[in-house]
């Protein structure tokens, strides 16, 4: 098996001469110097003309912040880098284009208190904080992450989990933000304890891109306690292997060998991703780690991000190349979350040549047609289900609590 590449001590002590070994794997030194204007990043990068202006005429738009780390993983020399792509900005970002939206997935209509966006039936997106280790160019809340939108602070935390604990039909929590995972354990243990209290909550997940772009927060203490919250998730957000360095895999090992499941998102960029040999690439990369490809996202239609958007088919084209071609685990879901507020739908190449009443007609991954002869009794109905839920009483939100079966006992 090849080995992801490791940050050797030249190329971030060439960059940050001053830092000992300690300060670099000290994730609260990557964020105090953390790079934060254009005259700072000019130091340490030659910048094109259009990042120049990108980072001047995005100024008052976005914010500006990439970690010493992340910046290491940067190509000087190509201005098409993956990583200087996601993280250093250019003039096109600072112009909205035909359909784009200020808040693109309409999350604002459906925000009850300050830190829920409440809008799947089962489910709550749980906004911890504001800030990130990087503020990735490609954002889709970045009218949040910009700051200083509305204060998300312990009270607004308190008013989002007695939200949460009015709710009993919300059974999976998403804490994201910004990042939740650069709150201290402290902080983190504060907010995940009284979640895993209450009694319908049956899962929690965290959304971070904490091991890509921030992996020395990955601590032991913070995998150990992450684990006491199981069944916990961690989605993280790879989307190229470049990204895939030792650090981001020691990051992303510690986890799951402490019993906390990682998956992966990523996003379909223009000129950075929109190929099936890069995400075939990443896809493998990732089950290395032990990491699964979860989706592979088209671009919101975020303001400033026309320049990162692919067509429709460009996702569909992918996953027909990589169909058939790798394991499935190797094939996330194509998914696109349609523009005001209605949801994620996924999309896959069309397999299906013709329906008729005694069979189906399809093709193959190879292009070659298939029969698949219907049956002729079609009643799916399913007889023992009616003695099975009656095995237990009707819970306060119409499910069913088996007899004799206590509540899951959540850690804290």
């Amino acid at each position: 098996m090849t080995s992801s590449p490791t940050l050797s001590d030249a190329a971030w002590r060439k960059l940050f001469p001053r830092a000992s070994a300690a300060e670099w794997n000290d994730w609260r030194w990557q964020m105090r110097n953390a790079v934060r204007s254009e005259e700072a990043l000019e130091k340490l990068i030659p910048l094109t003309s259009d990042e120049r202006a990108g980072c001047r005429e995005t100024a008052g738009l976005f914010r500006l912040g990439i970690t010493p780390y992340y910046l290491s993983l940067v190509d000087r020399d190509h201005p098409f880098c993956p990583v200087r792509m996601q993280a250093i900005p250019v003039r096109s970002e600072a112009h909205a284009r035909r359909g784009e939206r200020v808040d693109p997935l309409g999350e604002d209509d459906h925000r009850p208190v300050a830190a829920i966006v409440h809008k799947y039936p089962d489910r709550v997106l749980l906004l911890a904080l504001d800030s990130c280790p990087v503020y990735c160019r490609h954002c889709t809340r970045r009218r949040i992450t910009r700051g200083g939108q509305v204060e998300l602070g312990r009270e607004e935390l308190r008013q989002a989990i007695d939200y949460i604990r009015s709710h009993s039909e919300v059974r999976d929590v998403l804490i994201s933000g910004g990042d939740p995972l650069l709150l201290s354990d402290a902080r983190i243990e504060e907010l995940l304890v009284p979640i895993a209290e209450i009694q319908h909550v049956e899962m929690i997940r965290i959304g971070t891109r904490i091991p890509v772009c921030l992996p020395m927060r990955v601590t032991e203490e913070l995998a150990k306690l992450l684990r006491r919250f199981a069944p916990l998730f961690v989605i993280t957000h790879f989307n190229h292997p470049k990204e895939i360095t030792h650090e981001a895999r020691t990051a992303c090992e510690l986890l799951v060998d402490h019993g906390v499941p990682v998956e992966n998102q990523a996003v379909l960029m223009r000129r950075v991703n929109s190929s099936a040999r890069i995400i075939r690439e990443l896809s493998h990369a990732c089950l290395k780690m032990r990491v699964r490809p979860y989706y592979l996202h088209q671009m919101d239609l975020a303001e400033g991000l026309e320049h990162f958007r692919t067509p429709i088919s460009n996702g569909i084209e992918i996953l027909e190349s990589l169909r058939g071609h790798t394991t499935g685990l190797a094939v996330p879901h194509l998914a696109i979350d349609l523009p005001g507020g209605g949801g994620k739908v996924t999309l896959q190449p069309n397999y299906v040549i013709e329906r008729r009443s005694d069979q189906t007609l399809f093709r193959s991954y190879r292009g070659e047609t298939y029969s698949y002869p219907e049956p002729e009794e079609t009643d799916c109905t399913c007889p023992y289900d009616e003695t099975w839920c009656a095995r237990g009483v009707p819970s306060p939100d119409g499910g069913r609590q088996l007899n004799g079966d206590p509540p899951v006992a959540r850690a804290r």
